[in-house]
């Protein structure tokens, strides 16, 4: 009987190492799950950002921010301008930042605004004829006159002025003075929106009463009562002329004592303005009635 019962307690001593080593495996499964469930977390969770990354994300945030301020900004200058145009299409602009810029300087300036049937039909042809003579034909920027003056400047690598009388005015009323080249791109809408609001008469009436012709005087009327006594309506042609000849550099000259340079070119504004009323390029602003 002890011979038989002897297996017996060996298979009940084998038992528990075969718990044992279950127990072993078990604890080495739940530690291997507990390592692929953290090595899946670390994989699933992305790396830090790089100090590189990070200052891109950030300049690119910033520039979108610029860019948006910028284009309100713009639409913001774009409302500003076209109320402006509008508006002084019916009410007398102050002469702009340059008249008043000379107003605060010299405390006193001589500036006399009149209607341009009040002006005279004679200077405004001398003013065409002087200083831009497409002045019924363009649409407020001559690019003719701006290839003309771009292959003079190739040739002779000086940069002579293509402005119209529409951009003048715009620069007069509506900007400042000064050759930048911001300011020169600034009159091109300004004289697209003066020649849509405007018309040409107005263009030209209002660059006929704040143009400067002389120190601390602004408008064709200031100036005929200036240098001569006399209403602009009341100038003749030579006299007219004249008035024209001192631009662009009014506050250097004096049509009652022109060089010899300057005669020459007011003999020629004047034969400018014969051939304007002759060929009728004057419609556009001459009276009809």
């Amino acid at each position: 009987m002890a011979r038989r019962a002897a297996p017996a307690s060996a298979a009940a001593g084998a038992a528990p190492g075969r718990v044992r080593r279950r127990q072993i495996k078990g604890a080495s499964a739940k530690g291997a799950s507990a390592k692929g469930r953290r090595g899946g977390a670390a994989a699933r969770t992305p790396p830090r950002r790089s100090l590189l990354s990070r200052a891109v994300r950030a300049v690119g945030w910033l520039l979108l921010r610029l860019a948006r301020w910028g284009l309100r900004l713009a639409a913001v200058a774009v409302v500003l301008a076209v109320v402006l145009v509008g508006l002084t299409r019916w009410v007398d602009p102050p002469g702009g930042y340059y008249l008043l810029s000379e107003r605060m300087r010299l405390g006193v300036v001589d500036h006399r605004p009149l209607p341009l049937e009040d002006l005279g039909v004679g200077v405004a042809r001398a003013a065409v004829a002087a200083e831009d003579a497409r002045f019924c034909s363009h649409g407020g920027v001559d690019w003719a006159a701006v290839r003309d003056a771009l292959d003079d400047y190739a040739q002779t690598g000086r940069l002579r002025g293509a402005s119209t009388i529409t951009q003048q005015t715009a620069k007069n009323v509506f900007l400042w003075h000064g050759r930048t080249m911001v300011r020169k791109g600034m009159e091109i809408p300004f004289a697209a929106l003066m020649e849509w609001f405007w018309g040409k008469r107005r263009i030209l009436e209002v660059y006929l009463n704040v143009a400067e012709f002389g120190e601390g005087v602004f408008g064709v009327e200031a100036a005929a009562r200036h240098y001569y006594n006399l209403p602009a309506a009341g100038l003749s042609e030579r006299q007219a002329a004249r008035l024209m000849a001192l631009l662009p550099s009014p506050k250097t000259r004096d049509p009652r004592a022109l060089s010899s340079g300057l005669r020459k070119r007011a003999g020629r504004i004047a034969a400018g303005a014969r051939t304007i009323a002759a060929r009728g390029d004057d419609a556009c602003f001459a009276a009809t009635s």
